[in-house]
């Protein structure tokens, strides 16, 4: 089973921005209810729109799916941020953002799929968060991948936080419903090898065994 080797990114200094975000403003354009407010002030220290990756300050053209990415710093009050406030603030902002996550002198890469809306126009659709692991602060920094334009510059950053890499030709739509299907399949195996454990007559072990030897076979073909 191929892992992918995540790393963190170095971005490049002419994109750097460093403005401090005031959450309120977040609250503005969110709409926030009172316990996703209250997220905010629990788990949030400080917010910094960090990078701007532009045609202007990165000279890769814009394509309508990835018009501009942002990258946003994240200073955690505790250990944890709950997915709910990245995604208040991915609905706050017109355009992807990459999260870098800080917290004692550690930091993940955090991102969600996010697309223009095909339905309606000046909307954007979220797909669940992908994360690195949690990697030292000070750990080495690779250049950016190689991209021909902001949309593979995009797709390239938030490959880097999936489990496993893209098959040959394989479009980042494809492999993230590849994985969703085999994260299904690896929670199924999980509560069907419960139930053999459980599990005291000999037949219906059988049974349970040959399910699981099937969900196995699958678990392999869709991590390869």
């Amino acid at each position: 089973m191929t892992q992918t080797t995540q790393v963190l990114f170095a971005f490049p200094s002419q994109a750097k921005l460093g403005r401090v975000v005031p959450k309120s403003k977040i609250y503005e354009h969110g709409q926030l209810a009172s316990a996703q407010r209250d997220r905010f002030v629990a788990q949030v220290e400080q917010i910094r729109w960090a990078y701007k990756l532009a045609p202007e300050t990165i000279n890769l053209p814009a394509r309508t799916e990835a018009p501009e990415i942002q990258v946003f710093d994240i200073a955690l009050k505790g250990a944890e941020l709950d997915d709910e406030v990245l995604r208040a603030i991915d609905q706050a902002i017109p355009f992807p953002i990459i999260f870098q996550l800080h917290r004692d002198r550690q930091i993940r890469m955090v991102a969600a799929f996010k697309r223009p809306s095909q339905a309606e126009a000046g909307q954007w659709v979220l797909g669940d968060y992908l994360s690195s692991r949690w990697l030292p602060d000070d750990a080495e920094r690779q250049p950016l991948p190689m991209a021909l334009d902001l949309q593979v510059l995009y797709e390239q950053l938030l490959r880097n936080l999936l489990p496993h890499p893209a098959r040959t030709g394989e479009s980042l739509a494809e492999q993230l419903e590849r994985l969703a299907r085999l994260r299904s399949k690896q929670s199924e195996y999980q509560k069907l090898e419960a139930r053999l454990h459980r599990e005291k007559q000999f037949n219906r072990k059988v049974v349970l065994n040959a399910q699981l030897r099937e969900l196995k076979n699958e678990i392999d073909r869709l991590s390869a």
